[in-house]
């Protein structure tokens, strides 16, 4: 995709169906089949992320994103319940008629129990109800959402309100994909020149060219950087997962500079070994300095 915009709403789109999808799975499925989806969503974000250009690590920014998504999906599946209690549930008034308190287990919190019947003396169905703290007593009447499936413990109205839960999922996922906004910026024109405001680079390049004789290839300094940063994102690597490329292409970018666009690129300038190249990966044995 050519356009920022056009990849970024493509990349925020993806993170908000991998969160609905992972959050569906969660219901049926344990971390066997979880992790590895999570693990694949984040190699496919880093892949994406890179090609926004932007001046942030792809891999800091995926892993921000990815965090984020599993809270998301975390908060929104501590509401499931609530919210299934909600559609298919019934109001109904019962009967405290047994209370207990949960063995205690070393440190684990005691939860307080309580067995409900309705007003017609038949037990409500499912788990009994649990609270945090002692809130009623034996005999005393409250209204109730049963589940009329059985599955899922009475709540009270306030206990069943997932709107909390709601809201701190959707923040979550707010925040992931200003996680995406953001970086799109950071890979955008006016991030890069105002990036670039004061480089001083440009008077030792033309003494460089000067001393050694080498030819200007009539692009701009700008245009050449441009072209770097689309030769290390399609380069391919080689076996030892090193991006070669050769620097009298780019007679106006001094290995400084370059360091520094690969570095928003999400990879590392090796300053040793290189053989008339330069070579780029993202873990190098001796890094090129930044500033």
């Amino acid at each position: 995709m050519g356009h920022p915009a056009v990849l970024a709403v493509a990349i925020g789109g993806y993170v908000l169906v991998a969160i609905a999808g992972l959050f569906v799975l969660a219901g049926d499925f344990g971390p066997v089949l979880l992790v590895p989806l999570w693990i694949v969503h984040a190699v496919l974000l880093v892949l994406l992320i890179r090609r926004l250009g932007a001046r942030t690590s792809s891999t800091y920014t995926m892993l921000f994103i990815v965090a984020t998504s599993v809270m998301s999906v975390y908060v929104a599946d501590m509401a499931r319940d609530d919210l299934t209690l909600q559609q298919r549930g019934e109001r109904v008034t019962a009967t405290v008629v047994k209370k207990w308190r949960d063995a205690a287990e070393g440190r684990q919190a005691r939860d307080y129990n309580y067995a409900l019947e309705r007003e017609d003396g038949t037990k409500v169905p499912g788990p009994a109800m649990r609270t945090l703290t002692d809130l009623y007593d034996v005999g005393q009447k409250m209204t109730v959402i049963e589940d009329p499936q059985g599955e899922l413990r009475p709540k009270t109205p306030g206990q069943a309100d997932a709107t909390g839960e709601e809201l701190g999922s959707l923040g979550f996922a707010l925040a992931a994909l200003g996680a995406v906004a953001w970086t799109t910026w950071r890979g955008s024109d006016p991030a890069r020149r105002g990036g670039d405001a004061g480089d001083g680079h440009d008077i030792g390049n033309r003494a460089y060219r000067k001393f050694t004789g080498a030819r200007d290839s009539g692009a701009t300094r700008e245009e050449q950087e441009e072209r770097l940063r689309e030769a290390l994102r399609t380069y391919p690597a080689d076996r030892r997962g090193y991006i070669k490329v050769p620097p009298e292409q780019y007679p106006d970018v001094s290995q400084q500079r370059a360091a520094r666009i690969a570095w928003e690129l999400g990879l590392r300038a090796e300053a040793s070994g290189n053989r008339g190249s330069w070579r780029f990966a993202e873990k190098v044995v001796e890094e090129v300095p930044l500033d």
